[in-house]
């Protein structure tokens, strides 16, 4: 078996597409579409079929790559321990966060100061991405992890906050129950346009008659500064306007749930030095990270 050709119809898998996997790999593209045929020949069977939009490794090319990606990765991973005699880092890594995780931004920046020959290439997004799909190494997940095709590495919890100016809490009255938001104008996070939002107090659910909801937290703390809203944020954005006075908790008795935040990586894949290194610097400096998250104190 040709080893090279599986190392090509591995980026082929990976990418969904022979003219993305010949860039990866630096090939020219016809080089890459004769070796796979090659291995086609060699093998018997048809590994990849072509798609209106690239194509689709088979049933016979998901055996494949179940049990060769793993193995080629790690002769990769040897070959660039070997050649390469230098300690700094090199090479590309591709992240997931959420959008307005701000703590993890100062993380990055630390990571990126103690390994500056690595490229880190970030995509934002509050949709939960499929990491062989979109191309991503290490993902940063909020939540409970449902899905075996990853490796989660805990990292900590926090919870969200019940928020409001003093002038609008001053303007409608106190708030001394969850019925009481009746009486408030509320906004709520939303993944769709009719999202019916539902907040946790106290291991008790309460469904939010939201006059506004949004996929952006930035823009809901926003408008809980500005005195138009109720709403319910995460303790790293409460944390300041808390201490400044912009803002003041509600139902601290009743707390929201913790939620547990996880950096994962795909479950077949050999992780590269970077990925380790990326995880394991996490894991090191999380208290600039846990700081952030605390909720701020009553006293």
């Amino acid at each position: 078996m040709d080893y090279n050709a599986v190392s090509m119809f591995i980026a082929v898998a990976q990418t969904g597409s022979l003219s993305a996997a010949a860039v990866r790999m630096g090939v020219p593209l016809p080089t890459l579409s004769r070796k796979i045929a090659e291995l086609e020949s060699d093998l018997k069977v048809q590994l990849l079929e072509r798609t209106a939009r690239g194509c689709r490794v088979t049933e016979a090319g998901s055996r494949l790559f179940e049990h060769a990606s793993g193995g080629i990765e790690a002769l990769q991973e040897a070959e660039r321990l070997i050649m390469s005699a230098q300690a700094r880092l090199v090479g590309r890594l591709r992240l997931s966060l959420p959008q307005s995780f701000e703590p993890w931004w100062e993380l990055l920046g630390l990571f990126q100061r103690a390994h500056p020959d690595i490229q880190i290439s970030v995509y934002s997004t509050e949709r939960r991405v499929d990491l062989l799909a979109d191309g991503v190494d290490v993902a940063l997940r909020v939540g409970a992890i449902a899905d075996d095709t990853v490796v989660a590495r805990h990292m900590l919890s926090f919870r969200h906050i019940l928020v409001a100016s003093p002038k609008l809490v001053e303007r409608h009255g106190a708030l001394n129950h969850p019925a009481d938001l009746n009486r408030y104008p509320c906004a709520a996070w939303g993944s769709t346009l009719d999202a019916r939002p539902v907040w946790m107090f106290g291991g008790h659910s309460f469904q939010v008659l939201a006059t506004f909801t949004v996929n952006d937290y930035l823009h809901l703390r926003a408008r809980a500064i500005a005195g138009d809203v109720v709403t319910e944020l995460p303790s790293f954005l409460a944390a300041e306007p808390l201490k400044r006075g912009e803002l003041v908790e509600l139902l601290p008795e009743l707390p929201f749930p913790d939620t547990p935040l996880h950096l994962v990586y795909r479950r077949q894949r050999h992780p590269s030095t970077i990925i380790r290194t990326y995880l394991d610097f996490c894991s090191t400096h999380l208290s600039i990270v846990e700081d952030r998250c605390r909720v701020p104190s009553h006293e």
